[in-house]
């Protein structure tokens, strides 16, 4: 018993501490223009609420500031102060109030509780940090492409060189543009945020019995209403007969040298115009001569045929 009582003093003390870290009375906010933050108050205790610069406006309702009018609620707000200061009047009050600051309205719900907070601190949020593009030189591109090829060996062995690139693979879902005589088979994309670059890998199909020509830069993108022109390309230029030959292309920023930030989220479209190469002429077959008429040898082109000797003598 003893022993017990020994193990459960420790474990009871444990207790109390953690409950006692739980309770926080005081507490910070991000400002949310579009959330509603709930706040709880008290009768017996004061909670002040900081913003972080001087308040313009406060609008509440079922509240009173000398405490002589009934309301559920008491604020103390000294004028151009950047705080105020509420209790609860009565059990189970609730009532929303409404902080103009920085030309912006921010909603506070304010609810009697047993366990009030004692200070409130709402904080500016932190503005998102675009990410810092790299100069994206044609070198660059072509290491991208590299690295999207090696992208599987460079996942299982180092996978800190492919840590920041985003990818998607269409082996369950094939996206596929038919164009009749050919088609755009989108098997992986790739997206480097540092470069603000997409690179594609694709197969192009030819469903002819001619070989097909395209030009390997005259990949674009479409997303949406958007147009992306391709910024490089490993392409061959032609597709065999019944064939399918892979190629890939990239995608960098936008045609005005802004980011293009898009989502591998989308739904991508590949063009690119690929046309039946032109076969040569046969030449057209030397007419048979007429039966018992001898051959003759093929005369040389005028210029080349030999020339009479001219007599030679003294100029006259």
């Amino acid at each position: 018993m003893k022993r017990l009582i020994e193990i459960l003093i420790p474990l009871f003390c444990l207790l109390q501490a953690s409950g006692a870290e739980e309770f926080k009375p005081i507490k910070e906010f991000s400002l949310d223009e579009h959330m509603v933050f709930t706040i709880p108050v008290s009768g017996d205790r004061v909670t002040t609420i900081s913003f972080p610069g001087p308040i313009a406006a406060i609008d509440a309702a079922q509240v009173t500031v000398d405490g002589k009018t009934p309301a559920n609620f008491q604020i103390a707000h000294t004028k151009a102060s950047h705080f105020f200061s509420v209790r609860a009047l009565g059990k189970k009050a609730v009532t929303n109030v409404n902080v103009r600051w920085n030309d912006k309205t921010y909603v506070l719900e304010l609810v009697e509780s047993d366990e009030p907070l004692y200070s409130v601190i709402f904080n500016v949020a932190d503005e998102p940090r675009m990410p810092q593009r790299i100069a994206v030189t044609p070198n660059r591109l072509l290491a991208l492409l590299d690295k999207a090829k090696a992208y599987p060996l460079l996942k299982e062995h180092h996978p800190e060189a492919v840590a920041q690139v985003e990818y998607l693979n269409y082996v369950q879902k094939p996206r596929v543009m038919d164009y009749k005589a050919y088609e755009v088979q989108i098997e992986e994309v790739f997206r480097f945020d540092p470069e603000d670059t997409l690179v594609f890998r694709v197969l192009l199909r030819n469903k002819t019995d001619q070989p097909l020509q395209y030009r390997p830069d005259g990949f674009s993108l479409h997303v949406g209403e958007r147009v992306y022109p391709q910024s490089v390309s490993d392409a061959s230029g032609t597709i065999p007969p019944k064939t399918e030959a892979p190629a890939y292309f990239a995608v960098t920023g936008t045609p005005n040298g802004g980011r293009n930030d898009i989502s591998l989220k989308n739904e991508f479209i590949v063009v690119i115009d690929a046309v039946a190469s032109e076969q040569p002429k046969p030449e057209p077959p030397k007419p048979e001569p007429p039966p018992g008429q001898p051959q003759t040898a093929p005369q040389p082109p005028p210029d080349e045929q030999q020339k009479p000797d001219e007599p030679t003598g003294p100029p006259p």
